[in-house]
């Protein structure tokens, strides 16, 4: 009885997951994007280039401020979106929450005010997170009541009468408050933390930083972030920010030691998005996965530059993507320089200095001697598309690598080659292997399935494996892959393309696990 209890809570909190970082996935670009315009212009104010009262100065703080201005309507929108709900509805909620009429209240002072009777506590919600992810996990149960209950050919009109109806004025009276309460008292909740101490804290986000990112689990801490950023400065991403600069490092380490021309081209190709954006999935999936001493050095650079940044009380102002063009969104910059680049520093000199590859690591190399021409087969049964169809820009501008997707019409995953399993992912949704003939292809099942934390994934062998073209590595749930909101379609790529003259890989048909995918040509 209690593992069937357990599992059940795992399963929740498994969609909880899913739904905030499946609601934050699609607007984060422009978050972060915003939030580097509002630091660069608080450098321009700073240095006297602009004033604020200057007409441009008002348009593009404009620009900065909106989508965290009217972030209640664009979770709104997100959120029903995720749980199957209508999105514009949701937004409709959020927006009301925006309204001249309620705003130019707060801003006149007003406190309260009345419904039916009922006091609302009236407060100001942009910018916030937790009333509106309250106020729609509410709405999308009402929205299935309703369609179960309304009859279908006024469901278009009646279904958002009454959602809105009811639950405008429930979220002011009750979401609202409660959610702010909530987004409150972590903060506090953190801030105290830090405070008492800020080293532990940072050591310890910072050390984690990397496995949460792999994992999906650090947009569950985003949302806290923003909502910390309503009230003032955030602390959180200020201790974690250091991780990045350490994976960058890393990279630059392993650019500077190997003599592998496609390790070295893969670990280019994470460093400049990584050092400009914060985006680091090429270094983490392409080396920190697969080279185990170089996750340790991210880790022991991360802790270090974490617990100077929590000890120095490091915050962000705007939010951003920790990179280097995103520095002046945190404050101290001087302290935060010295935090994130002795990350960077012990990332780089210990890959420099110690290496980055096992015995084990090694072996996958040693067993090839040349690269070969070869033609792999599919690894999954279903219909073949092109990569640059696929929702997701890692695969879709060839960075980790070149190849195609296939959408599955069955839940396995076959060698596509004789060869070695090299790096078998935590989550059990992506695995690499090499070939005899030197050929590293990462298998990638469904967008963003690493959130789902191996749910729905078997594993049918292991990391170091020999397997023989046809054996079967990886059992997974398409349905309930689907159910739980993901998309299945697997990216096949070709990690080391650049030691190829041409792949040419078949799009746009149906195979088996017997038919050829992809012709290599060394």
């Amino acid at each position: 009885m209690s593992d069937q209890n357990t599992t059940q809570k795992e399963t929740g909190l498994t969609k909880v997951l899913n739904i905030i970082s499946g609601s934050f996935a699609p607007i984060i670009g422009v978050l972060a994007g915003a939030g580097l315009l509002k630091a660069a212009l608080s450098i321009s104010i700073s240095a006297d280039w602009l004033s604020s009262d200057s007409g441009t100065y008002i348009a593009l703080s404009a620009a900065g401020n909106s989508i965290f201005y009217f972030l209640p309507i664009f979770l709104g929108i997100t959120i029903p979106l995720k749980l199957g709900a209508n999105g514009y509805v949701g937004g409709a909620i959020g927006g009301a929450l925006l309204t001249p009429d309620i705003i130019n209240l707060v801003n006149g002072g007003v406190d309260s005010m009345h419904f039916l009777g009922l006091p609302i506590s009236l407060a100001n919600y942009s910018s916030t997170v937790f009333p509106i992810f309250i106020a729609i996990f509410v709405y999308a149960a009402l929205e299935k009541l309703l369609k179960r209950i309304i009859y279908k050919d006024i469901q278009m009109f009646i279904n958002p009468l009454i959602s809105l109806t009811l639950l405008v004025p429930l979220t002011l009276l009750v979401f609202g408050p409660f959610g702010t309460l909530v987004g409150e008292g972590l903060g506090s909740t953190i801030s105290f933390l830090s405070g008492r101490s800020g080293l532990l804290a940072g050591a310890v986000l910072g050390g984690a930083w990397t496995f949460l990112t792999i994992a999906g689990l650090h947009w569950t801490i985003i949302p806290l972030a923003i909502a910390n950023l309503a009230n003032g400065p955030d602390p959180i991403i200020g201790m974690a920010a250091p991780a990045v600069f350490a994976q960058i490092g890393v990279a630059i380490g392993v650019f500077i030691r190997t003599k592998d021309n496609a390790l070295r081209s893969l670990a280019a190709s994470g460093i400049l998005p990584g050092s400009l954006a914060g985006t680091t999935e090429a270094i983490y999936y392409g080396i920190l996965l697969r080279f185990r001493k170089a996750l340790v050095y991210v880790v022991i650079a991360g802790a270090i530059g974490g617990a100077l940044n929590g000890s120095f009380g490091i915050v962000m102002n705007d939010f951003v993507l920790p990179s280097a063009l995103s520095i002046p969104a945190f404050s101290p910059i001087g302290l935060h320089l010295v935090g994130t680049g002795v990350a960077f520093g012990v990332g780089l000199l210990l890959t420099l200095t110690f290496g980055f590859q096992t015995k084990s690591d090694a072996s996958y190399k040693d067993m090839v001697v040349t690269i070969k021409s070869e033609t792999i087969t599919s690894p999954i049964i279903g219909r073949t598309v092109s990569l640059s169809d696929v929702n997701e820009p890692l695969f879709a501008t060839n960075m980790v690598g070149r190849g195609v997707a296939i959408e599955p019409a069955e839940g396995k995953v076959y060698a596509p080659a004789d060869g070695v399993v090299t790096t078998l992912f935590p989550s059990q949704h992506a695995i690499a292997m090499t070939s005899n003939s030197g050929a590293e292809i990462l298998i990638h099942i469904g967008i963003d399935t690493v959130n789902l934390k191996g749910q729905y994934f078997i594993s049918l062998v292991k990391q170091e494996d020999k397997v023989e073209q046809g054996d079967v590595l990886i059992e997974f749930d398409i349905n309930r892959i689907t159910d739980a909101g993901y998309q299945t379609v697997t990216p096949i790529v070709i990690t080391n393309h650049e030691e190829y003259r041409s792949i040419n890989p078949i799009i746009d048909e149906d195979v088996t696990n017997e038919d050829d995918l992809i012709k290599l040509e060394a």
